[in-house]
């Protein structure tokens, strides 16, 4: 289970809490994780890979184990929250302790559901959520920024930090998040000691009526579009409605739905592989009799590490990672066509393990 969380946002009547009923319809039950309580506000989901489900066939697997990530549902903000207006004080505590963040914009008319500001304009929406997790990282700031001066002024090993500090006060006076802040290696390291709300990657989902489900496009979508590129976030079209719909059918009724609709997948599973993306993380693969299970990991780890997933003893003991790829797996049809095709590789302690690797560790 991956601990990493993506906590979603928007003001209220977005279609924010109806996204968050359709992710949590594909909820694996808490059960399924002992010693893991779920808040109500919390969701574990798969991600739909179909990787795993050929090579279940390929393996004769008793089941599959999918990669999950989990999706918190943060009170509704409205303005004032950095001052403790609405739920201000827990929607900021929530969201600090999330790795990501989803930010629902509403991009439909329709006069049956009020706009808590009376028009639809989903720029102002954005920019009023993003001034209040602004003012809310500006009071960490400056907090900080007066214990800092005290102690630089007897010790100069504070200073860096100090530097940091003004350097985002400035950028955040500016109205501007954290994300978009250029920093050094060094200052970077800074963001491990505050817990910044602004400095969280962003996804941005734009709820849009069925009518512009074809296209995915609307001239909101283009507005928040153009926003978003200037920090570089990327926007993600979706029909919350139809998606909290399509979560009460059976997977063949939803599969014969989007067929009649003209889509290749559900909105919900182009999420969830977003959501993963945006946390820079990947999967690997292990195949057998008992099951095909999916292991998350973050790009960029090495093989040990990775086996570590699986226990710590792999860890330790780690010698070598026999690696095949998806692709080669599928081709030879199996680890011993591939093995006898070549397609096997021995690798080291030194091996970053890429998405799609199908692996088996040797270890003492």
């Amino acid at each position: 289970m991956s601990s990493l969380s993506c906590g979603i946002v928007g003001l209220p009547n977005v279609g924010k809490s109806t996204l968050f009923t359709a992710l949590t319809r594909k909820q694996i039950p808490a059960e399924n994780y002992p010693f893991c309580t779920i808040d109500p506000n919390v969701g574990i989901v798969e991600l739909n890979d179909s990787r795993l489900q050929e090579l279940q066939k390929m393996s004769s697997s008793q089941k599959i184990i999918y990669a999950t990530v989990s999706f918190t549902d943060i009170a509704g903000l409205v303005k004032g929250a950095s001052k403790g207006e609405g739920l201000g004080n827990k929607f900021l505590s929530n969201i600090r302790q999330t790795d990501a963040i989803l930010h629902v914009v509403r991009c439909f008319e329709n006069d049956d559901v009020i706009h808590v500001e009376g028009k639809i304009d989903p720029i102002d929406d954005i920019e009023t959520i993003n001034l209040e997790l602004i003012l809310a990282d500006l009071e960490v700031v400056e907090k900080n920024i007066q214990k800092m001066e005290k102690q630089a002024k007897g010790n100069k090993a504070f200073l860096p930090t100090l530097e940091f500090l003004q350097k985002a006060r400035a950028h955040l006076e500016d109205e501007k998040p954290l994300r978009t802040l250029e920093l050094t290696k060094e200052e970077l390291s800074f963001y491990k000691i505050y817990s910044f709300i602004t400095n969280k990657k962003v996804l941005y989902i734009a709820n849009i009526s069925e009518e512009d489900l074809q296209t995915g496009d609307n001239e909101f979508v283009q507005r928040v579009k153009a926003f978003a590129e200037k920090e570089d976030a990327a926007v993600l079209p979706i029909c919350a409605k139809l998606e909290e719909e399509m979560a009460q059918l059976s997977p063949e009724e939803a599969k014969e739905f989007l067929k009649e609709v003209g889509l290749k997948e559900t909105g919900l599973d182009k999420l969830i592989r977003k959501a993963f993306e945006l946390l820079g993380l990947i999967t690997y693969i292990t195949t057998g009799e008992i099951e095909t299970r999916a292991w998350t990991i973050k790009k960029g780890t090495k093989a040990p590490q990775a086996a570590g997933k699986i226990h710590s003893d792999i860890e330790k003991g780690f010698i070598r990672a026999e690696v095949i790829s998806y692709n080669d797996m599928m081709h030879y049809k199996g680890r011993v066509g591939a093995k006898e095709a070549g397609k096997a590789r021995m690798e080291g302690k030194e091996y970053e393990v890429q998405d799609g690797d199908v692996i088996l560790f040797h270890h003492s």
